[in-house]
Formats: C-alpha cells, sequence, structure tokens
C-alpha cells in the first residue's frame, strides 16, 4: 500500500474514531395535555436548534455523533454535563444543522452559534434549584457561546396560550413546561412537556408530482408516506430550490399540521425539513 493511500485510510479512521461517541441518556418531553396546574411549571420557548449534550469534554448529538466544535467555542464550558441547544435564531434549523454537522469546523460560521442550556444532568435538587445553580454556573464561566434559556412563570391556561401565541408570531417553534419539583431523570417523563399550536411527525418520499403554473416545470409537491401507511400530497411549505431539487426518494422528512381529516390523512400539512441525523 502506498503512503499516500495508508494516509488517506488513517484520515478516514481517524474522522470515524472522533465522530463516534456513546449515545446519551437524556430526559424526553411528553406532550402537553389540559388540566395540569400550569403555576407549578417553569416554561422557556421551545429552539428550533440541535440538541446537544456536554459531557464536560466534547458535544454530542441526541444521536451519539461527537460535534466537531471549534476549541475556542468551548475553551470556558465547565468539567460538568450539561444539555442543551446549539442554535443560532428562530427559522435557523438548516442553517445551523450545516454548521454543527461539519466535521471540520468554520470559525466564521461558529462565531453565529449559542448554546443555550436548559439542564443539569445528574445534579441534585428540584427543577427550580436546577435553574439557579445554571445560572451560577454560567456567570462563574464567562463564556461568550454559552447561555441560560430564560425560564419564566406563567399563572393559568389562558396565559399560557396567549404567551404560545405570542413567540409563534414572532417565528418561535413553542413552548417547554418543566415542573418546579422535578428531580432530574431520563427518558420520556410528564415532568417535562412540549407545547405547540400544531402537530409534526414524518413521512417518506416516496415520489413527486410536476408543479402548475408558476411552478412549471419543477416539483409541484412531494408524494410522502407516513408510518401508519397514509399517502398524500406535500408542496405546502415547500421552497424553490427544494421544488428545482426535491429530496430524494426515500428521504425521511419533517412535516406539521393541525389534526386529522375524516379520512385519517393530516389536515393543513406543511413541510419543515429533511430529517437529520444528528437530531
Amino acid at each position: 500500500m502506498s503512503c499516500l493511500v495508508m494516509c488517506r485510510v488513517l484520515l478516514l479512521l481517524c474522522c470515524f474514531f472522533l465522530k463516534a461517541a456513546s449515545k446519551p441518556d437524556l430526559l424526553l418531553a411528553e406532550v402537553y395535555r389540559d388540566g395540569i396546574a400550569v403555576e407549578q411549571y417553569w416554561v422557556s420557548e421551545k429552539l428550533d436548534g440541535v440538541r446537544a449534550y456536554w459531557d464536560g469534554k466534547q458535544l454530542i448529538s441526541r444521536g451519539g455523533e461527537v460535534i466537531a466544535a471549534p476549541a475556542w467555542f468551548v475553551t470556558n464550558f465547565p468539567k460538568t454535563a450539561l444539555d442543551g441547544e446549539l442554535w443560532s435564531g428562530r427559522n435557523q434549523f438548516a442553517a445551523t444543522f450545516s454548521i454543527v454537522s461539519k466535521l471540520q469546523p468554520i470559525d466564521h460560521e461558529w462565531q453565529q452559534i449559542q448554546y443555550h442550556i436548559f439542564e443539569l444532568p445528574n445534579a441534585a435538587g428540584t427543577f427550580t434549584e436546577r435553574i439557579s445553580a445554571m445560572q451560577a454556573l454560567i456567570k462563574q464561566q464567562k463564556s461568550p457561546y454559552l447561555t441560560l434559556i430564560p425560564q419564566f412563570r406563567i399563572a393559568d391556561k389562558a396565559q399560557l396560550l396567549e404567551k404560545l401565541r405570542q413567540l409563534e408570531q414572532q417565528g418561535a417553534e413553542g413552548l417547554m413546561l418543566h415542573h418546579q419539583d422535578a428531580l432530574y431523570k431520563t427518558g420520556r417523563s410528564s415532568d417535562l412537556l412540549k407545547l405547540k399550536s400544531y402537530q409534526d411527525t414524518e413521512a417518506q418520499v416516496i415520489g413527486y408530482r410536476p408543479g402548475k403554473g408558476k411552478y412549471q416545470g419543477m416539483t409541484g409537491a412531494l408524494v410522502v408516506k407516513t408510518a401508519e401507511g397514509k399517502t398524500f400530497g406535500l408542496g405546502s411549505g415547500l421552497t424553490d430550490a427544494l421544488r428545482h431539487h426535491p429530496p430524494p426518494i426515500g428521504t425521511v422528512i419533517t412535516f406539521r399540521y393541525n389534526g386529522l381529516t375524516n379520512k385519517g390523512l393530516p389536515r393543513f400539512a406543511r413541510f419543515l425539513r429533511v430529517r437529520q441525523e444528528l437530531e
């Protein structure tokens, strides 16, 4: 084997081992339900970023991939574990994912990113106490790239829904509710709830419908199939770029909708994004 080939093999092996990591055991949210005592929860904006677990040394995706952040980005991060979102702003998921998924980070791109934390994994105390601990930790670390997602109180359901409406109008994805007395645990838990005015799920692209009118010569709609076997056309939410270059057949996409029709099809379905493996 030539030296050049050997170097390439070693480089590929290094990239593989740098990228591989243990899949973190995380706290996962359930869907908000009526009847809860809203005043007992801390509420925060649901960010549409890339979830990342900081193990004290490196950032790891929900799927167990090491995120290649620049050294300067994590220099002042603490040695303790953190859970949060890498985020660059509302409606910027695709751009954020593109930045944080590169094996070779690009400095000027990462300058757009902040790590917004919302948990201290395995820490003692209630969630209210952990909020105070996170605030103190961030103040101590003095990193410009490390911040706490603002946590606030809501008086009742009416105020909660009004806050959801206001934030969604500004481009927010939704709200998260975390019970004030919750001790830290992993797995799906009713201590943590997510609230959106719409539902979202995934489907697989199985075909295309041709465009008409101003979309002549482009893709008019993706033909998608859900896990339940429901097939339908999905055109709303597609950008011109996606209509020119639609996701390949077999791609899994995420779409939003508002309930189901009498035939069990998603009502007001709208394309959100191609599913990304880092999530």
